[in-house]
């Protein structure tokens, strides 16, 4: 498998105006997302994908590799399938620049199903929630997925799915963690489809696969970390940076 890792980054966050170029214990959070993806063992480059000078000008000094795209892209998995239009892969990752705790083994986990006979159109990680995180389930910010019998997606929500009029103890809920495989055709057939209606209903990209008909393996880790999408993910982010440090 010749994997390469697109990491898309903008400038411009309504949530968190210039967070890829927040300080993490000194380094750029960008760029603690990249040193973090060079540890992956199936992956044989990281590249970051990005319309702002900025943020090219902040890895190009740490020596990432950065590739310009147009700012035109509507979501990050388009950016990245302009970028791999350049790159000569079987499969690209698409690792959100905002991961800067991200687990390598996570990366490695979401492109195991490529080293299969038979890969899937595109595959991603899920976290199992336990009943005591009703926090998350219905935290429109913590995006859910329902799972079929075989482990592919069958949808995903940032409403609480499935919605119990019964309630089971075995009704499972999990988490989905932002993090996406393609093959390279599935990805460059994606940027092609238009926005479709429940992805605009959702704000979420990968249902554009699902209303396609693309089939979209969900993985289960149970390693995760917090990403950073708010003023108060960042502060999160910061604390943990300083208690591994020891300050």
């Amino acid at each position: 498998m010749n994997a390469v890792i697109l990491i898309p980054a903008r400038l411009d966050s309504s949530r968190l105006p210039k967070k890829m170029l927040a300080d993490l214990d000194g380094e750029p959070l960008i760029v603690r997302t990249w040193r973090q993806a060079l540890l992956s063992n199936h992956a044989v480059r990281v590249v970051v994908a990005t319309d702002s000078p900025e943020i090219a000008g902040a890895l190009e000094a740490y020596g990432a590799e950065v590739m310009m795209t147009s700012p035109h892209a509507r979501c990050g998995t388009e950016r990245i399938a302009e970028a791999a239009r350049s790159i000569d892969a079987d499969v690209f990752l698409n690792l959100q620049g905002d991961e800067p705790l991200i687990d390598p083994r996570n990366i490695d986990l979401c492109l195991e199903p490529f080293l299969a006979d038979n890969p899937p159109d595109c595959s991603t990680l899920v976290y199992p929630l336990l009943p005591e995180d009703f926090r998350q389930i219905d935290d429109p910010n913590v995006v859910k997925v329902v799972l079929d019998r075989n482990g592919n997606a069958l949808y995903f929500s940032r409403s609480p799915v499935p919605f119990q009029r019964e309630v089971y103890a075995a009704t499972q809920f999990y988490r989905h963690i932002g993090l996406y495989a393609f093959s390279a055709e599935v990805l460059q057939h994606y940027a092609s489809l238009p926005p479709s209606m429940l992805e605009k209903a959702e704000s979420l990209e990968q249902l554009r696969l699902l209303e396609n008909g693309f089939s979209i393996r969900c993985v289960t880790t149970t390693v995760d970390h917090p990403g950073v999408n708010t003023p108060e993910d960042l502060d999160l982010v910061r604390r943990i940076y300083r208690e591994r440090s020891g300050v």
